[in-house]
């Protein structure tokens, strides 16, 4: 694939000082505005484009805060971070999702023995990383998106705060319950894309990835009868079954985003473990047309493209169709930017993508 162009994301000095620019985790496109999220905050951001005199954007500023916490409850309140790893759109909804991800602790420079196999030995659990929230979308006097606590009857909401999170649906499943325990890092259970199609959401997994196979979970979503501040998941098929998981053979690499475009999904796709490339973007042609568990084989799978990575450096993490003209642009995110994504006034570069035909 073919960058196109690099686009400024230009972030409020608050921001930068949270280096939420250096973690991007996720991004979605809504009109002439971004949402992108960072992995390190419990905040999603919206910015708005800056267009040239082709109507093509150069640039995203007036950077907007959204604290999870001021629309939703977060099992562990607004302090902890929630470790956004993405973000879709659809029917007038903003959805986030957290990695749902134990982490280990990392040696740190400078550690005596003692200490750096103890940090490796202590797994952590941050419940707000354990959510799948969703936001009403409402448009602004201005003319730009927001999102509200409510709006008539639609009302903030979130699944995961009394042991009803995604990862609590799969406590009994086969292939994916022995990864419970394990952190997502040693390819334990790390969600890392969303994309929404009508009334489903399609999770997509950096890890397990299951003999070279990745995992998609579809679920369906719906308000609590008790609670219209909490979701619960309705059933997916006839069979009253909560969840379905596809496995898509990646050639051994896991799930880094998702997105929609039309009945297709975009995978971008990348190493489950600490590790840097290969990174490129596959299309699962109808996924949204699929009625059951699919076993995905790599010859049903188009690869549209590779995308660049760095060492230690430039990790792809989030990927938006971008509209845009004729042909198909995609804008890609990075975590870890490398110091040449840096801007000299504390903007980082996203790369714009022309998908072949």
């Amino acid at each position: 694939m073919i960058v196109e162009r690099r686009v400024e994301l230009r972030f409020a000095q608050e921001s930068r000082e949270a280096e939420t620019h250096t973690n991007l985790s996720a991004v979605r496109q809504d009109g002439r505005c971004l949402w992108v999220a960072g992995d390190e905050t419990a905040t999603i951001e919206r910015l708005t484009a800056t267009l040239d005199g082709d109507e093509r954007v150069t640039a995203y500023e007036g950077q907007a805060t959204v604290a999870l916490a001021d629309l939703v409850p977060l099992p562990a309140g607004p302090g902890e971070e929630a470790d956004i790893e993405g973000l879709a759109r659809a029917n007038g909804w903003l959805w986030a999702v957290g990695s749902h991800s134990l982490k280990r602790k990392k040696v740190k420079a400078g550690q005596s023995d003692a200490k750096a196999r103890k940090r490796l030995g202590t797994v952590v659990r941050e419940d707000n990383r354990f959510i799948l929230v969703r936001l009403p979308l409402v448009t602004g006097d201005d003319g730009l998106p927001s999102v509200v606590r409510e709006d008539g009857g639609r009302t903030a909401a979130v699944l995961g705060l009394d042991k009803d999170s995604l990862t609590d649906l799969l406590q009994d499943d086969p292939h994916l319950a022995p990864f419970l325990p394990i952190p997502s890092k040693d390819n334990g259970i790390d969600i890392e894309g969303v994309a929404a199609h009508g009334d489903r959401l399609y999770i997509g997994f950096r890890g397990p990835v299951l003999r070279g196979w990745a995992v998609l979970v579809e679920i369906r979503p719906g308000e609590h009868p008790r609670d219209p501040q909490r979701l619960r998941a309705l059933p997916v098929g006839d069979g009253g079954e909560l969840y379905r998981t596809h496995f898509l053979d990646l050639r051994g690499l896991g799930i880094r985003d998702l997105c929609p475009h039309g009945d297709d999904l975009l995978v971008l796709t990348g190493p489950s473990m600490d590790l840097d490339g290969p990174v490129r973007v596959v299309r699962w042609r109808n996924a949204a047309k699929a009625d059951a568990a699919e076993i995905v084989t790599a010859d049903e799978l188009e690869v549209v493209g590779d995308l660049p990575y760095g060492d230690g450096d430039d990790h792809a993490e989030g990927i938006a169709v971008l509209d845009e003209g004729p042909g198909t642009r995609v804008l890609v995110v990075y975590d870890s930017p490398s110091p040449e994504r840096l801007t000299a006034d504390g903007g980082v570069l996203a790369d714009v993508v022309t998908l072949p035909e």
